[in-house]
This record gives C-alpha cells, structure tokens and sequence, in this order.
C-alpha cells in the first residue's frame, strides 16, 4: 500500500460529513414540534420527516458503497454531499408538510451515497495495523454528534436566527455542505475497489417495496381509523419478501453480489446480532422523540431545554465507551445483554421520575438515570458487532457490516413509527400534560419492550471464546499484512 500524502486530511473531511448527517438526525428530532406547529403537519407527517430519512438511507446504503467502489468514491462521495446540501436547502425552503417529506427521503439517499466512503477509504488509505486509530476517531466523533446534536438544535430553534425558526436546522447544511465539496475536491485522493461486487438495482427496488408496504399501513393507519383495506399492503410486502429471499439467494450463488448476504442470515450468531442491532435502535427512538414532545408541549420546555435534557445520557455513553472496549474479549456478549438491561432500566426510571415530579420536572431530576441509560448504550454498541461477527468468515466481513448498518437504520425507523403511532393513538384530542405523561407511559412501554428483545438475542450471540478467537484472528491478519507491507517497502538510501 502506498503511502498517501495527507491521508489524515482526506479522512478528517469525509469524518465530518458524517458527522453532518448523524447531527441532521438529532437536530431534526428536537425541532419536531416547532416544524409541526409552523406547518401544520399531521402526527403521520411527523413521523414520516424522521422515519423518511432513515428510510431512505438504509435502502440505499450498501448501493452506495458499491458505487463508491466501482466509479470512485471520491466521486460518489461529491454527488453524494452535493444533493445532501441541495436537499437541506429544499427542506429549509419547504413549505408544506408533504414537501418536507419529499425533501428529507432525498437528504436521506445522497447521504447513503457520502456515508459509506468513510470506511471505505480508511480501508484504501490505511494499512491494517494503522485502522484501529481511525476507528477510535469515528466512535469519537459519534459520540460528540449524539451530546451536540440536541444542544445544537435546541439552540438554533431559540435563537430564531433572522426569524427562520426551525428552517436553520436544515439552512446550517449549506455553508458546511459547500466547504466540505470544495475541500474533499481538492484533498480526497479517488480509490476503488479492485474487486468491486456489482449492483443490484433489482434487490434495491424489492427491498423499497417491503419497507413500504409495512411502513405506510404502521404510520398511516392511526389517522385513516385503521380500515381493514391496510392489511392489503402488508399481505403484498410479506409476498414480496419470499420473492426478495429467493431472489437474493439465488443471486448470492451466481456472482455474491445479492444486496443483502442471504448464506449469513443462517449463522445463529450474525442473526441474533441482527435482531440485537434492530431493536435496540428502535427502542432508543421509540422514547427519544415522545420524550421530546412531552417536554416541549406537556411541560413548555423551550427547545434548548428539551435538547439539554438527552445530555446527560450522550455523557454517559462517552464515559462507558472509555470503560467497556477492554472488556470486548474478558465479557464478550454479556456486555450486550447488561447494555440492554440498563438501558431498559434507566428509561423506566426516567420515567418514574417523570411521572412523580409532573409540572414540576426538570432536566437535572433524571441526570442520573440518564447517565446510566447512556452507559447501557455504550456496553451495548461497543462490542456488538465484534461480538456478532465472531463466527463470521473474514471474507464476508465487509457484507455482513453492510447487512447491520442497514438493519440498523430499519429499526430506527420502525421503532419511530411504533412508538409514535401508539403515543398519538393514546393522545386522541386530549393535549393535557396528564393525559401526555399516559402516552410517554405507553411509548417507554414499547422501547423497554424493545430492550428486553435485545437482551434476549443477545444470549445467542457467539461465545466469548468464539469472540476470542476472532479477535485473535484478526490480530494476526493485520499484523501478516504489515509485515508484506513491511517488506515491500523500499530500502532506505543510505
């Protein structure tokens, strides 16, 4: 591998993409209400705004990568920041509900085209044994884009910045959108995969078909009064999910190209891990954005208020990451399955505080509950994957990260989706800050509901000696390969 000048630069730029599109998510969520009470938007036009991007972004995800690895991801990656900044100034213009929608799907895709070159470039870019660092870089920066995300939202909503409300949350994407093109043109060096796998457009398309023959019933249902005609839908989706196994499998054994990596989904482990990563994403969105809500309209919180209030459980998950990543090969899944019931325990006792204090609450009453919800999430996150993969072959590594990353994002939007159904479903016409604290009740439900899925999977994660020796086997493919690198190099001039 030869050595790129600047590398660090390339991938300090592309970082900071990403760190825009988590930021967008969190903002997004905390400037629900405003952007409901300026336009009018129906409970199922809110849950589209959030649900839409993640929606959108999953589907199109691992096509992303793979363009990135056939055209070039530099390439790639400047469409891909190009729409997502075109895209945020539509969403700050948008002037109906609907248009909002349409405006996130669309931030949703190009943000699926800039995503997955981060990874891939490290790849390119790094020798093995120099990737651990830059892996630690992007949890950081992870991290910091959960504790900034609601602040920086908040603030922005409050600050009414020339009398745009919640526009700027979207408007902020523009100057750094612009920035971040001009800097990765110049800076980002073009790489491709050598051995690209090819597009499957056909497994994109069925794919988008599933989710939204399940979706649009979930999120539409509550407002149409539930008809029995919304069964059709979900009759066709799980038709055409037989159609998306078979067809994926079969395309799995002419070239392995299929969009998700069918063969894996029969390891007990990389399935269990599936169901972990879904549902535990879920239910941290099934509270977050009810909690939201009942903050800024139960109990009036200004939105900087609302935002502050998650701090403390972003500080915690920074404080557990720092605690947990020397434990991966002591613990293995238990970790996960600890991470899962802390943070159902810490929700309910949010709550329980919630429900106790009334008007009364504040942010700083669930400090502590919040702390230890997020340090259940870092003892989840953190090893979860290494755990999932431990009895995955190395070769298919790369597809079953794309597998999880899109079920992560599927289970983020159906836990939004639940979650809010079953919060305005109890709501009705009744807005009293009693009636709100039965609907957070009923949604704390459901996420803690989700956890105890979680903690269940877990337990059929791979064993700690399994999770060992892939960890060991890692360790000496990086170290084999720095050694080829090693004398490949050429010998110094005297």
């Amino acid at each position: 591998m030869t050595t790129i000048p600047r590398r660090g630069l390339a991938i300090g730029i592309l970082l900071f993409a990403s760190f825009m599109d988590l930021l967008d998510v969190t903002i997004v969520q905390v400037a629900l209400p405003s952007i409901g009470a300026d336009l009018g938007a129906s409970e199922a036009q809110l849950e589209w705004i959030v649900s839409g991007y993640m929606l959108a972004f999953a589907v199109a995800l691992i096509t992303g990568g793979r363009l990135g690895d056939l055209f070039g991801r530099r390439r790639v990656f400047l469409i891909g920041i190009a729409g997502f900044t075109l895209a945020s100034a539509a969403a700050a213009a948008a002037w109906s509900a609907e248009a909002l929608v349409a405006t996130r799907i669309a931030q949703g895709l190009f943000a699926a085209l800039m995503v997955p070159q981060l990874l891939a470039s490290v790849q390119a870019l790094f020798s093995p044994r120099e990737r651990a660092p830059m892996y630690g870089l992007i949890g950081g920066v992870t991290g910091l884009a959960a504790v900034l995300g609601p602040v920086l939202g908040g603030w922005l909503i409050d600050a009414d910045l020339w009398g745009l409300g919640w526009r700027t949350v979207f408007l902020i994407n523009i100057p750094v959108g612009i920035v971040i093109f001009v800097l990765a043109a110049r800076f980002v060096p073009e790489t491709r995969s050598e051995r690209p796998l090819r597009l499957d457009l056909v497994g994109v398309v069925l794919l988008s078909a599933i989710v939204l023959a399940f979706m649009v019933p979930l999120v539409e249902g509550q407002s149409l009064g539930w008809p029995a005609w919304l069964w059709i839908p979900v009759a066709i989706g799980a038709v055409l999910l037989g159609v998306f196994i078979a067809y994926s499998r079969r395309r799995m054994r002419r070239d392995g190209s299929a969009l998700l990596p069918m063969p894996l989904f029969a390891d007990r482990g990389f399935s269990a891990g599936i169901v972990t990563q879904a549902t535990f994403q879920g239910s941290l969105n099934a509270f977050t954005l009810p909690f939201i809500i009942y903050l800024q309209v139960g109990l009036g919180f200004d939105a900087l208020t609302a935002g502050l209030n998650l701090l403390a459980f972003s500080l915690g998950a920074l404080v557990g990451t720092g605690v947990v990543i020397p434990l991966v090969a002591r613990v293995g899944k238990y970790l996960v399955t600890l991470g899962a019931a802390l943070l159902g325990a810490g929700l309910l006792w949010v709550f329980a505080i919630v429900a106790e204090t009334g008007a009364e609450f504040s942010g700083w009453a669930a400090v502590w509950p919040m702390l230890v919800s997020g340090v259940g999430l870092a003892l989840l996150v953190i090893p979860l994957v290494d755990v999932a993969l431990a009895t995955v072959p190395v070769a298919d590594a790369g597809a079953a990260s794309g597998a999880y990353s899109t079920f992560q994002q599927l289970g983020a939007a159906a836990g939004v989706a639940i979650s809010t159904t079953v919060f305005f479903s109890v709501i009705g016409d009744d807005w009293s800050r009693e009636h709100l604290v039965t609907a957070l009740q009923a949604s704390v439900w459901v996420a803690v509901a989700g956890f105890a899925i979680a903690a269940l999977a877990s337990l059929l994660l791979p064993s700690r000696g399994k999770v060992q020796a892939h960890l060991e086997e890692a360790r000496r493919i990086a170290e084999a390969d720095a050694e080829v690198l090693a004398d490949a190099a050429p010998a110094p001039v005297p």
